[in-house]
């Protein structure tokens, strides 16, 4: 081979490589635009806040989260919240209601104290996402207190549904969560494909 046939060679040979480490990069990028897609939800808001000393008992207790809860059972099946005091003793009714990003349950506390509020739910990605409040109970005088139970409440064993006209955004959010994973590795393909295709030809051209 002759030395202007051998450096075109290596020309072409170097073009095909930056072709395919051009078409890496693109990848790479792909991925990190994609990630934020993927993310679980997180926690926006609490009832009771974090922390907080509390004097009346909430309607309910409650967490709101940035996206719309993914409830495709339409039963509660995989929220939950459960409300301790430092004995141990549980309280509220367990009967979980999901309606867009907020989860919550019926609403009781005992006597003044530290609590807890531990409590999990299906993310947006249906990832399972749990957590935990701690606030405390410091009632006023005309303030209603309940006993609290040894065991945890279960809502007679079912949990409440969701509306039917609330329920609806957490399975858009699943479908369009599944459209993302679609359309990402649709793209990692094409770019690793292209990447391939590139190679063979530098390669194929150094040969001749």
């Amino acid at each position: 081979m002759s030395s202007r046939a051998l450096i075109a060679s290596r020309a072409r040979m170097s073009s095909g490589i930056r072709a395919a480490g051009a078409l890496a990069v693109a990848a790479a990028l792909v991925l990190a635009v994609a990630t934020p897609a993927s993310a679980h939800d997180y926690l926006v808001s609490s009832n009771p806040e974090e922390n907080s000393t509390i004097t009346e008992v909430p309607e309910s207790f409650s967490v709101t989260t940035d996206e719309a809860l993914l409830d495709l059972s339409k039963d509660g099946s995989g929220f939950a919240i459960e409300v301790t005091d430092a004995d141990g003793l549980f309280y509220g009714d367990g009967c979980v209601s999901i309606v867009d990003s907020t989860v919550s349950v019926g609403s009781s506390l005992g006597d003044a104290g530290d609590y807890r509020m531990l409590w999990q739910l299906v993310s947006a990605d249906g990832h399972t996402v749990s957590g935990e409040v701690d606030f405390a109970w410091a009632p006023s005088t005309d303030a209603v207190t309940s006993p609290g139970s040894a065991t945890a409440p279960d809502c007679g064993g079912q949990a409440v549904a969701a509306p039917p006209e609330s329920s609806t955004a957490p399975v858009v959010r699943g479908d369009a969560n599944l459209g993302d994973v679609l359309w990402i590795g649709g793209a990692i393909a094409v770019v690793l494909v292209a990447g391939a295709v590139a190679l063979f030809v530098a390669t194929r051209r150094r040969k001749a």
